[in-house]
Formats: C-alpha cells, sequence, structure tokens
C-alpha cells in the first residue's frame, strides 16, 4: 500500500478514522447499556467489551494529553505543575478517604483514598514527563 503524500488526503484520513471510532464506541456504549437493562452493572462488566471500552478510553486520554501539552504554552516549570497536581490529588484522595470513612468505616475511607491516590498519580507523572520533554526541547532549540 502506498503512502499518502497529499495533506489533504491525510487530513480526510484521519477525518474518515475518526469517524469510525466514534461510530464504533456508540456501539459499544450501546451494548454495553444494554447489558445495563438486562443484567445490572455486574454483566455489564463481566462483558469484554467492556475491557476494550476501558482500554480505548485510556489510551485516548493519554493520546489527547501528548496533543494538549504542545499545544497551549508553559507557563510555569513542569516541577510547580507536578507538586500543585500531586498535592491536588493527595487533597481529593485524603476528602474522599474521611467522607468515606464516616459514613462506611475506617479500612474502607483509606482504601477507596488509597484507590483514589494511586489513580490519580499516573496521569500527571505522564503529564509532568511530557512537559519536562518539550520544556527541555525549549531550551535546547
Amino acid at each position: 500500500m502506498k503512502k499518502i503524500k497529499d495533506e489533504r488526503l491525510v487530513l480526510k484520513n484521519l477525518k474518515n478514522i475518526r469517524t469510525a471510532y466514534v461510530i464504533q464506541t456508540l456501539g459499544i456504549i450501546g451494548i454495553l447499556g444494554y447489558d445495563v437493562i438486562q443484567g445490572g452493572m455486574d454483566r455489564m462488566m463481566a462483558n469484554p467489551l467492556w475491557s476494550v471500552f476501558m482500554i480505548t478510553a485510556i489510551i485516548s486520554s493519554l493520546l489527547s494529553m501528548t496533543v494538549s501539552v504542545d499545544e497551549y504554552p508553559t507557563q510555569q516549570s513542569p516541577k510547580k505543575g507536578f507538586i500543585l497536581s500531586i498535592i491536588v490529588v493527595t487533597f481529593i484522595a485524603i476528602a474522599a478517604g474521611v467522607a468515606i470513612s464516616l459514613s462506611s468505616g475506617v479500612t474502607t475511607g483509606v482504601l477507596i483514598g488509597g484507590v483514589i491516590f494511586i489513580c490519580g498519580v499516573p496521569p500527571f507523572a505522564y503529564l509532568f514527563y511530557l512537559r519536562k520533554q518539550r520544556h527541555d526541547e525549549e531550551l535546547d532549540g
């Protein structure tokens, strides 16, 4: 297959891929929605499409992060932004943990707070990596 060199055709091809992705995602959401109606959340989460949907959503988010880092100018040092992000995630995790501890017990609160913290740090670490890489390129170039 020959590589497309015309920029207009490349853009059209990317738009076609985006349209196919949107239709595919809507189809997956429809099937998962049907599973929720028929058997509840347990049935939906047992469906292999749930894993495909979650992996696709995570990868799509990570890929859009790379674009957003290049789109917006850096106003502050990447390290400051990362530290601020960690502080915010820590505060949210502690607040959620305390709120859940009051209603469901300390163990559940600590567990949920820990999960929120652990799930919140990797996206900010990846964003820090991208911003630092871009910052280093600006200093070199």
